[in-house]
């Protein structure tokens, strides 16, 4: 296992904390309120955006609201019996999940794809803070993002795409022990000549 390089400075302890996270696919029913998401919501749309467009989103689904969306899952893929169970209580991982909703501006500076990476940056900062604040977090994507039952569901507009949910919760005491491996940077930074 590659250990993460120590970092230096100012930014070395912010550094090793992003070094630490990890995705939770089993979290515990506990969840922050949304009062205490507001302030990871500020702090991830400081997120680098060309011409502050702000093409983003975020709803959160807490109770019956997950249901619903299982039940959106169900009528996309129109299973029944035991596939229709199985996908209607994935919603139900965890008691918070976090659209994230890329809102397509018309721009003749910023295409949609820098709108859509925005969006993803708003999503992986909040998850990092998530993460920092003691939370575990997964981001799950998949075929559904583009499901018009599940758009309906969320209320989209047709200048909007789903680019997944974070799902959020306690983090269980077994899961504290695994370790992400490190990536080795020198094969993902290179220099041009």
């Amino acid at each position: 296992m590659t250990e993460a390089p120590t970092v230096a400075g100012p930014a070395g302890g912010l550094a090793e904390r992003v070094a630490a996270r990890r995705s939770y696919s089993r979290v515990t029913p506990d969840a922050p309120t949304h009062e205490e998401l507001l302030p990871l919501v500020a702090a991830a749309g400081r997120v680098a955006d060309h011409s502050a467009l702000h093409p983003w989103r975020l709803i959160e689904l807490r109770g019956d609201a997950r249901l619903r969306l299982g039940q959106a899952f169900v009528r996309d893929a129109k299973a029944t019996g035991s596939d229709a169970e199985k996908l209607a209580s994935k919603p139900l991982r965890s008691s918070l999940l976090i659209a994230i909703v890329s809102v397509r501006t018309k721009s003749d500076k910023v295409p949609g794809w820098e709108q859509d990476a925005v969006a993803s940056g708003v999503a992986h900062i909040l998850s990092l803070l998530l993460h920092d604040a003691g939370w575990g977090v997964m981001w799950r994507t998949g075929h559904h993002t583009r499901s018009k039952a599940v758009h309906r569901m969320h209320g989209l507009k047709k200048n909007e795409r789903l680019l997944g949910w974070l799902y959020v919760g306690g983090i269980t005491a077994d899961s504290r022990e695994g370790h992400r491996r490190s990536i080795d940077p020198e094969r993902f930074l290179t220099t041009l000549d």
